[in-house]
């Protein structure tokens, strides 16, 4: 049996999804095989310490652990101690600086003057479009912001980020950002806004741990999967490619990052967009700011992110969701339906847009509902 020898679950991927479910099985008293072609845990959450700065390096973009769950909170603080952080993300657009999501301070600096709550409401109101029904991407962010802040902040940005006219896109990717009539210029709402205090690799390290738990790093599952036994699977790759894409491929997004090491601070803040469609990358992160209770760098390390369609060698991030891909999507749910040892989870497995406490919410459901009751028959 080789790898699997002595399993009784096999998970693959060691994303937040993938590493839940293996930390509650093996807590359950279950010897569980984790599998992960990546040569680190984590997923996209991994985390490293630059050794010549002494930075800690999001690797796949900035991750902000953020959530209204106290039960996601209590379940992941078994595992890292937290400290305070409100995320606040800026945007330059035409030659001019922004904060954003979209407040009263936005609206009241693209119009050079100050703006009462009510009076920015009417501004909006007036500029809105009247879509009873938003049907795309545009026009809910037109319902939302007016054509004006869409047309600035949203629309320039959106197709750098998708590849794609945002009429095409689903209405449901913009009713994540907020708009606020006040200054409040935070970027989430949710009740806990932290950031774990050593890292988010050494929460997946504690995760997996225990002596039920077998980590294998650098194994590709397509590669193994003949030699398997019959055992229960956690799967947490892309569903297309477990069917082999024989129903097509699905829309994915992947992006790729520009590291650069300057001296002393290089934008000032955490996040910052690039709303103009002229301007190749969409954002810059400055991984120093995430973690200011680090004390002072004399370096700085930023990420320039470019976004683009993924092709079949490239790491998937995000799923695009266009019509088509969800009809295809519905078509190979189906077939999972059909895997009946097969748990399919995280944003790869079920083709969906997850935070990472959403991640861990619906592992943790998973684990009760799915997966202890095929490891318990």
């Amino acid at each position: 049996m080789g790898l699997f020898e002595g399993a009784d679950l096999i998970v693959v991927g060691a994303g937040f999804f993938g590493a839940t479910v293996a930390e509650r099985a093996a807590a359950a008293g279950f010897r569980v095989v984790v599998l992960d072609r990546r040569g680190h845990v984590g997923g996209n959450a991994y985390t490293y310490t630059d050794a010549a700065t002494g930075i800690e390096v999001h690797r796949y973009g900035p991750h902000i652990f953020h959530t209204s769950s106290a039960e996601v909170v209590d379940y992941l603080s078994a595992f890292t101690s937290w400290v305070p952080y409100e995320h606040r993300v800026w945007t330059t657009a035409g030659g001019r600086v922004f904060p954003l999501p979209i407040n009263l301070a936005t609206i009241s600096l693209f119009n050079g003057r100050l703006m009462a709550p009510g009076e920015a409401r009417a501004w909006v109101a007036e500029r809105a479009g009247g879509f009873a029904a938003p049907a795309n991407l545009e026009e809910k962010a037109i319902s939302l912001v007016g054509r004006p802040l869409y047309e600035a902040f949203i629309r320039g940005y959106t197709q750098k980020q998708w590849q794609t006219d945002p009429t095409r896109l689903p209405a449901s990717i913009i009713t994540r950002l907020p708009v606020r009539y006040n200054f409040d210029n935070r970027y989430f709402n949710d009740t806990f806004q932290q950031m774990p205090e050593h890292g988010y690799t050494a929460i997946f390290e504690r995760m997996l741990a225990g002596a039920n738990i077998a980590v294998h790093l650098g194994v590709d599952w397509f590669a193994v999967r003949a030699a398997a036994p019959d055992l229960p699977v956690v799967y947490t790759g892309p569903i297309d490619r477990y069917f082999d894409e024989r129903l097509g491929r699905l829309g994915w997004r992947t992006i790729d990052f520009a590291h650069e090491v300057h001296d002393g601070d290089f934008q000032g803040c955490a996040v910052m967009n690039y709303a103009d469609a002229d301007v190749a990358w969409t954002r810059i992160a400055e991984f120093k700011h995430f973690a200011s209770w680090r004390g002072e760098f004399q370096k700085t390390i930023i990420a320039r992110e470019y976004s683009r369609f993924a092709g079949a060698a490239d790491e998937p991030y995000y799923p695009i969701d266009l019509a088509e891909d969800r009809a295809r999507y519905d078509a190979y749910r189906a077939l999972a339906a059909a895997e009946k040892r097969v748990v399919f989870g995280g944003r790869l497995g079920t083709y969906r847009y997850l935070d990472m406490h959403q991640a861990i919410g619906a592992a943790l459901r998973a684990w009760e509902r799915e997966v202890r009751p095929l490891l318990a028959g």
